[in-house]
């Protein structure tokens, strides 16, 4: 499998070179979205992802840094469907949301562009809940309530992590977390990678909970102050801390697990 970093940034005012968070795993032709963030059906596309290919895209929370680009991922779909002329090669597209409040009001905005976004094919949104989300031949999903937005998640204020299952390895997406803690129920088992994000927490505290772990690679996304304000002085720290296996992912890195 491949995973396509689209954005890296945590929710920070515009920055050179990065956009906010949204990654994409290719597997078997097929691609499978995580959080949609701004710009990234743009970067996504001219890195080679077929857009026509994306099956199901999942999102942690639906705070703006990580849905502000979905309208524009299922516009741009459409649009090459059109431009094409092949519908989306596995059938409906689906969106796996925590807040059917904020999927009404996208489809709200996408009802006055063009032609009304009439499709044909449907898109189809699901609420995400805790436990096994989506599960096909290709891939499992997991997901498992965080305490982002609070102790107490409600309606408005789901948010989750994911474990994804893949080619017989395993990725742990933390989403944005409360406490890197609201994952453990993940690592029961050794985990191929995890896509961590380091907006709200530096990467020493992604060492302490990280060290006793059996983690192959982790890949920092999400990015925060520490390391976007101090590139060189992070990647240094990364190399001492994790002896290679830490990675800061940049808009437009592509790993293979």
């Amino acid at each position: 499998m491949k995973i396509y970093f689209l954005g890296t940034c945590a929710g920070t005012e515009p920055m050179p070179t990065r956009k906010h968070m949204s990654f994409a795993i290719e597997s078997d032709k097929r691609i499978y979205w995580f959080d949609a963030g701004e710009g990234c059906s743009h970067t996504g596309h001219n890195l080679g992802l077929d857009l026509l290919a994306v099956k199901s895209i999942f999102i942690s929370h639906t705070h703006m840094d990580h849905v502000g680009g979905l309208g524009n991922l299922l516009w741009h779909i459409r649009k090459l469907r059109y431009l094409h002329k092949k519908k989306p090669y596995y059938g409906d597209v689906e969106v796996y949301i925590p807040n059917m409040e904020t999927w009404d009001g996208l489809l709200k905005l996408l009802k006055h562009t063009e032609m009304g976004f009439v499709t044909d094919y449907d898109v189809n949104a699901f609420w995400v809940k805790d436990g096994v989300v989506f599960e096909d031949d290709t891939i499992k999903v997991t997901a498992i309530s965080n305490t982002h937005l609070g102790e107490n998640n409600t309606d408005a204020t789901y948010s989750y992590s994911y474990k994804i299952e893949c080619e017989g390895k395993t990725v742990v997406y933390s989403g944005d977390v409360g406490a890197y803690s609201d994952m453990d129920a993940f690592f029961d088992k050794p985990c191929d990678a995890l896509v961590v994000e380091t907006g709200h927490f530096g990467i020493d505290v992604v060492h302490e909970y990280t060290k006793d772990k059996d983690i192959g690679k982790i890949f920092f996304s999400h990015n925060g102050r520490e390391i976007l304000n101090n590139p060189e002085q992070s990647e240094q720290k990364m190399k001492d801390l994790f002896f290679g296996k830490g990675i800061i992912c940049e808009d437009g890195m592509i790993q293979e697990l």
